[in-house]
């Protein structure tokens, strides 16, 4: 497998916090689809923000948390500059929140190629619109022009989706990418994301707490709880999890046609905080 990210031991503890919010997370991640899954609160997108080094209130250490040639954790801010946004994207799950709302989408999805790529605002405009057509959005040159809250949450996600995209990153890590959306827009940003892994071979975190959409959309599992991931599976095979707490997390489930009783309550063990199952 092309390793593009190689994470071995990994613990994230925000200053003040009595416990540490991730606590020793190893995996791998090729040209593939893993998914991160986990109730909230079980430490999943602070993981995603570590690989990046998005947390100044936190501290964090680990035996490897290499991207390729770089060395994360050793490398200075000033260089973690160049890489987030060029060669690592995070897509982060509402748009309402990450869109600027006094500026008009088209020139923040510009921004985000300026700020890596020395060239003209006209060609930067350009770019930006080829980007926005490549994710299903029509008239693109109306588009570009609205600000955030003129836009829909399906479209505002694919504004998102472009921007973050528009350096053809090697990794992207999608922080619940579709949670705010009706399933036809989730199917359209889903299938959008597959192309790209499939024809770019980038590699693809899915940080989530849908079980489903990981099961059918992701190559590969981590279930998280309290910090620690406690089973590593293929998604194919999710139903096979032997881990009282994955099993906990697939009954819990609501299904259409199933029998019509209350769902079993999910239970949690301090012990279950202390493991690590592969």
């Amino acid at each position: 497998m092309d390793t593009i990210l190689d994470i071995q031991n990994l613990s994230v503890a925000y200053r003040g916090s009595p416990a540490p919010a991730v606590r020793g997370a190893s995996f791998t991640l090729g040209r593939e689809r893993l998914g991160i899954v986990g109730e909230s609160g079980s430490g999943k997108s602070t993981l995603g923000r570590a690989l990046l080094k998005l947390l100044p209130t936190a501290d964090i250490t680990a035996d490897r948390m290499q991207f390729r040639e770089v060395d994360l954790l050793a490398t200075p801010e000033k260089r973690m500059l160049g890489i987030r946004g060029k060669r690592i994207s995070m897509i982060l799950q509402d748009p309402k929140f990450s869109l600027n709302p006094i500026r008009r989408v088209g020139d923040q999805v510009a921004e985000a190629w300026r700020v890596h790529v020395k060239c003209s605002k006209a060609e930067a405009r350009e770019k930006a619109l080829a980007m926005l057509r490549s994710v299903a959005i029509r008239d693109v040159e109306r588009v570009y022009d609205l600000y955030p809250h003129q836009v829909s949450g399906g479209m505002g996600q694919r504004i998102m989706i472009a921007m973050m995209l528009l350096t053809e990153p090697e990794l992207v890590i999608a922080d619940e990418p579709t949670s705010a959306l009706d399933v036809t827009v989730r199917m359209q940003v889903l299938s959008i994301l597959d192309g790209l892994v499939r024809d770019r071979g980038i590699g693809l975190i899915v940080i989530s707490h849908d079980l489903n959409l990981v099961r059918n959309f992701c190559d590969r599992v981590l279930i998280m709880y309290a910090g620690r991931v406690v089973e590593s599976l293929k998604a194919s095979e999710l139903d096979k999890a032997q881990h009282p707490y994955t099993r906990g997390l697939l009954a819990a489930q609501p299904r259409i046609g199933g029998p019509r009783r209350p769902l079993p309550v999910l239970q949690r063990r301090p012990e279950w905080a202390e493991e690590v199952r592969a």
